[in-house]
This record gives C-alpha cells, sequence and structure tokens, in this order.
C-alpha cells in the first residue's frame, strides 16, 4: 500500500502556471489528462527556491488504474480512506479534502492497521465506544494506523432482577431500591461494596460480574471501569491494554487510545524477546 504521511507532499498538475517546475515539498503530482487522471513520482531539485526543477518523474498509475473519489473527505481520517478506497475497485483512490487539499491510496489494504478491541456497557449510554467512534471521525487517531473493534455488553441480557442504577432507566436498582437480601443483581466489585455495607457481609446476594474490564478477552484493548485504582495501561489479567475510568473526560479516552498503540509495539517486542 501506499498512503502518502501527509498531504503537503501532493500536489495537482492539471496547468502549467509555473512552466516544469514544482513546489519544494511535492513528492507526488495528480495529473489530469484526456483519459483521466495520473498520479506520478517525482523529485525536485536540490535548492532554496519555493518552486524548483524537476530532477527525476515517473507514472506511478495510469488513468485506467486511478479513481478520483466523488465526494469531499476528511483526510486525516486515514483508516477510513482505506476502506473507501477499497470499494472503488480501483487500484488507486485520489481523495480530495474539505479544504480542497488532496492525497491518495494505491493497492489499499487494512492488514498494517492496529486493531484495538473496546469493552463497554450498556445502557446507559455506552459511553467509552462512543466517545472513541467520535474522535476517530475527527481524524485524531489517523496517524496511528488503528482501527477499532467493539465489545459492548447489554446489561439487560442477564435477566438480573437488581441492576446498579436509577440511570439506566431499569426498575429496580441498587442506588433506588430496598431490596431483600436475596436478588441476583447485575454489579461489579463496587456493587459487592455497597450491597455488603447496606446488607451485612452475609445477605444472599447472587451477583452477575458486568464489569467491561472484566470482560476482556482480546488484546490490545481499552475498557471502561469504575474503579480508580485499575485505571492505566499495562497488562491486566494477562492481556495488554488500557483502563479508563467509567466517567473519563475524551482527552483521557484519547491519551490512552495513544498510550496503547505506543505501548503495544514496545510489549509484542518483550514478548518476542522473552520466548527466545
Amino acid at each position: 500500500m501506499i498512503f502518502p504521511k501527509e498531504c503537503k507532499t501532493v500536489g495537482s498538475a492539471d496547468g502549467k502556471p509555473a512552466g516544469e517546475r514544482v513546489y519544494f515539498l511535492s513528492r507526488y503530482l495528480v495529473r489530469r489528462t484526456d483519459s483521466g487522471h495520473e498520479v506520478w513520482v517525482v523529485e525536485p531539485e536540490a535548492g532554496t527556491t519555493m518552486l524548483r526543477n524537476i530532477k527525476s518523474a515517473h507514472m506511478l498509475m495510469g488513468a485506467a488504474d486511478v479513481c478520483m473519489y466523488p465526494e469531499k473527505v476528511n483526510l486525516h481520517n486515514r483508516t477510513d480512506l482505506i476502506r473507501r478506497a477499497q470499494e472503488t475497485g480501483k487500484r488507486c483512490t485520489v481523495f480530495t479534502g474539505l479544504d480542497e487539499h488532496r492525497t491518495f491510496i494505491c493497492d489499499p489494504s487494512e492488514k498494517k492497521l492496529l486493531t484495538i478491541h473496546v469493552y463497554d456497557a450498556e445502557p446507559p449510554r455506552p459511553n467509552l465506544a462512543q466517545i472513541i467512534r467520535s474522535l476517530e471521525e475527527t481524524g485524531l487517531f489517523g496517524e496511528c494506523n488503528v482501527q477499532f473493534s467493539y465489545h459492548i455488553a447489554d446489561i439487560r441480557k442477564t435477566n438480573a432482577e437488581v441492576y446498579p442504577c436509577r440511570a439506566a432507566g431499569f426498575s429496580r436498582t441498587i442506588d433506588n431500591d430496598r431490596l431483600r437480601g436475596d436478588e441476583t443483581v447485575a454489579g461489579c466489585l463496587t456493587a459487592r461494596q455497597v450491597l455488603a455495607e447496606c446488607y451485612g457481609k452475609d445477605a444472599a446476594f447472587s451477583v452477575i460480574d458486568i464489569c467491561p474490564a472484566n470482560q476482556v478477552a482480546r488484546e490490545p484493548f481499552i475498557a471502561r471501569c469504575c474503579r480508580s485504582e485499575r485505571t492505566g495501561t499495562g497488562v491486566h489479567n494477562g492481556y495488554y491494554g488500557s483502563v479508563v475510568h467509567w466517567g473519563a473526560t475524551p482527552r483521557t479516552i484519547a491519551d490512552a487510545v495513544f498510550a496503547v498503540c505506543d505501548g503495544w509495539r514496545e510489549h509484542q517486542t518483550k514478548q518476542e524477546s522473552n520466548q527466545k
């Protein structure tokens, strides 16, 4: 796959206002012809001027293999662009951004994308998953070459008699109702502690674990948990990833994604060394 890291290296060659010279940052040119668009690789001559003669040039993709994507897109959401390019059926897809900059992808592939598994629960809103989706749409994680696989547990499917809190809209909850002491409760370690403090340690509650961090089964991951002492990036229950607090801000969640992306490669290297 060929995918320029920055759109500033991709220029347009629809006309020749400066003759045969190109902008000094240009490494690729998208050139319009009678049969369609071509993508060229160019190497400007060394120098100090803004516009420079071309030292070398060769065609990367001819018009028959190039698709000019019909819609303007967010050029920073690289994972989204790869998927769009795969759908065109052409070897090369040229994209135009919302600000009129251009980039392209040749031979798109998702094989080199890092998959981060996101563990969350609903109801109420699966806040971790929704924030990651929103941040991804902005292109914030574009340079990470990452995609996300979402594992969102529906705690309604536990068929418990009692649920954690009234915010999720349940009819019977730990924080709103006086319980008998023998109900089946959907909860976690925090719920167990609250039940013990309210009803005593000898109460006969049966607790179904719904903590997203305890559901992790793949790595690398990001999971939500209401226990501050569990948050952080590293190995949790044998899996590498990051646990963020139930009420984590978008900034904290974004930092966790970057930390997992950076740390996962180092973690893999250490594992490979230990196996030798």
